[in-house]
């Protein structure tokens, strides 16, 4: 019952809140400023009308650590609807995707009216386009959620890091906060049509700073991240 009620949701909900932000872009509605923008009030609302449809609750761990301004939230990556959970929750975010989801009608235009940056999956790292489209979203005051394993993985347990998000972070000068996502692999884990209600639950890491650190510094603020993410796992989880 949940699947048909959530795949029933998903092209009603795209088409409205879709439409909302196309128009917006054509009338040259721009993001950023102080206050909340049409694209995300457009992008939370969407999000929780797909979470409510499959039965899904979220709370959040450690919200201090996105405090202060713009930030890179790197996080473990093992459902679609670990996008949905953050967007639902957390203000003022964009995400980096693969450049496939580009390619899907209405969606993908939408996608990128919100601020989605798009990625070659060839790619072992951020290209030099992206990464200007990333490191603009920080400019407006929005933080940019990257999924360093570079997709979705069949356990919670970590795949090796991309690079991409700490170039980014060290380019732009902003620290990482490593995010913790757990629970939505029962409800919606990769290569499975079906969706099941479920709790989820995320978890903010203490951030990371890069303040001092150039680009031959990303390997080990990738090393960083991934070891306190991996620790926090296996303390809190048993991972």
């Amino acid at each position: 019952m949940r699947s048909v009620l959530a795949w029933t949701a998903l092209p009603f909900l795209t088409l409205v809140f879709g439409s909302l932000v196309l128009v917006a872009a054509l009338l040259g509605v721009r993001r950023g400023g102080r206050g909340e923008s049409i694209y995300d009030f457009a992008f939370r609302n969407w999000s929780r009308g797909l979470l409510w449809a499959s039965g899904v609750s979220v709370q959040l761990h450690g919200t201090g650590h996105l405090q202060g301004g713009s930030r890179i939230l790197v996080g473990n990556h093992v459902s679609r609807f670990d996008v949905l959970a953050l967007a639902a929750c957390v203000n003022r975010i964009s995400f980096v995707a693969k450049a496939e989801l580009s390619r899907i009608p209405f969606f993908g235009r939408a996608a990128g009216a919100i601020g989605t940056v798009y990625v070659e999956r060839q790619k072992s790292r951020l290209g030099v386009a992206s990464l200007q489209q990333a490191a603009d979203q920080i400019g407006v005051g929005t933080s940019v959620v990257m999924f360093a394993e570079g997709g979705r993985s069949s356990s919670y347990e970590l795949r090796p890091f991309k690079k991409g998000p700490f170039v980014l972070a060290i380019t732009a000068g902003v620290p990482v906060v490593p995010t913790i996502i757990h629970g939505t692999l029962h409800i919606h884990p990769k290569g499975d049509w079906r969706v099941r209600s479920g709790h989820v639950d995320i978890h903010f890491l203490e951030p990371v700073p890069v303040a001092g650190l150039t680009y031959d510094d990303r390997d080990r603020l990738a090393a960083t991240v991934r070891e306190r993410m991996e620790a926090f796992l296996h303390l809190h989880y048993a991972i």
